[in-house]
């Protein structure tokens, strides 16, 4: 009969399975001998002064980072200096440790064991400066490039062809932008192009204020041919000015090329701002999630939370929000709605038609009549009568 195979025992990277603490003798330990199980939470618990402390800090804690320290070269430990070891015989199966501070804990629903061991400064500053950014549209590498090597890449890619040198200006924003035409005139240039179409700037030009644009100013017109190399790195120049280190080739096919110093997609011509820390940071406005606000979670008004029991009746409460059933404007409105349909504010909201529902939450096309408001007018000393002149705007509800 064969026998079934033992269990694999999960070990961690230090090829233990516990860490064996033998003969801990710090503070108020007498030669304590333990083991912990890795890779599980484990709690210290004990009266006060039984070397709780001495066996998580004293003990285990230090003689972590006294081997961490170890590893560092000797004139990095020159400056750092040397940990003592603590009164322990052996301690197997540790790895490098961290120690949370004992204090109040904070309510904050941002905190983490990252944020509060302070191990996430350090990480966002990895990712900020040994990172790699990639497109989120195409999924292509971002690039960055200085303008000798844009210039090179526009004399080798794209030799002998017509090209339409263009900084871009504006990118997907709405306005009129009519100051903006008025400064880039002023700047010598006479053509733009706006949505994709080149127009000759004219007096007094403005676009659709209400549409969102893309405006960038032609810079030059040039063939792309060592023989204008003065030239065209001229214009490179300038057109990563006008563009802000951004610029952008329309060649003779139509096709366009996005070349930027930034960090750039090839492709579409994404650009990301170069990487900081706050970039990483969900605590920080520019690194947050725009959905969750960096918590993670999204707290939205839900069908359910506004009616939580629908074996109730509207005039018991049955739509949470308003209540139960008063003398007053919208139970009316509510009640007429009702009546359209031969149902009553007493009729248990599972029995109520799911079109009505939907109407009752988000409304409908038919006008609802208001009773108007008659006003008047007295006047007193210190109040003197209103000339009739004058404008109203009253209030009906």
């Amino acid at each position: 009969m064969s026998k079934p195979a033992p269990e694999k025992k999960i070990l961690d990277l230090t090829g233990h399975e516990f860490i064996e603490v033998i003969g801990a003798r710090e503070h108020n330990l007498k030669n304590i001998s333990v083991n912990l199980p890795r890779n599980q939470l484990v709690v210290i618990t004990g009266i006060s002064g039984s070397g709780k402390s001495s066996l998580a800090f004293d003990t285990i804690y230090a003689e972590g980072q006294r081997r961490y320290m170890e590893s560092f070269s000797a004139y990095a430990r020159s400056f750092i200096g040397n940990l003592e070891r603590p009164d322990v015989d052996k301690i197997n199966g540790l790895s490098p440790v961290i120690s949370i501070e004992q204090k109040t804990t904070s309510r904050n629903p941002r905190s983490t064991v990252g944020t509060v061991t302070e191990i996430y400064d350090f990480m966002r500053l990895l990712y900020a400066r040994a990172g790699e950014a990639f497109s989120y549209l195409t999924g292509e590498k971002m690039i960055r490039q200085s303008e000798d090597q844009i210039l090179d890449s526009i004399l080798v890619n794209l030799n002998g062809k017509k090209l339409t040198l263009l900084a871009p200006v504006v990118k997907g924003r709405k306005g009129h932008y009519r100051e903006l035409f008025v400064q880039i005139r002023k700047q010598g240039f006479t053509k733009v192009r706006v949505d994709g179409a080149i127009q000759e700037i004219t007096s007094k030009m403005q676009v659709d204020r209400f549409k969102i644009h893309d405006i960038e100013i032609v810079i030059d017109r040039i063939v792309a041919d060592r023989k204008d190399l003065a030239r065209i790195s001229q214009s490179i120049n300038r057109a990563m000015k006008e563009g802000k280190g951004v610029i952008m080739i329309l060649d003779e096919h139509g096709k366009t090329h996005h070349l930027s110093k930034f960090l750039m997609d090839p492709k579409t011509g994404l650009s990301y701002d170069e990487p900081a820390p706050n970039n990483f940071s969900f605590n920080s406005p520019y690194g947050a999630c725009p959905e969750c606000n960096g918590l993670g979670q999204i707290e939205e008004i839900t069908e359910d939370s506004v009616i939580p029991d629908k074996t109730k009746s509207i005039s018991r409460g049955g739509i949470l929000p308003l209540g139960e059933y008063r003398d007053i404007w919208i139970f009316k409105k509510v009640d007429a709605i009702l009546k359209r349909y031969k149902l009553a504010l007493t009729t248990p909201i599972q029995d109520i038609p799911r079109e009505v529902i939907k109407i009752l939450l988000y409304g409908d096309d038919i006008p609802v009549s208001v009773a108007s408001v008659k006003w008047t007018i007295t006047s007193s000393p210190n109040l003197p009568l209103i000339s009739s002149s004058d404008k109203f705007f009253v209030y009906s509800g």
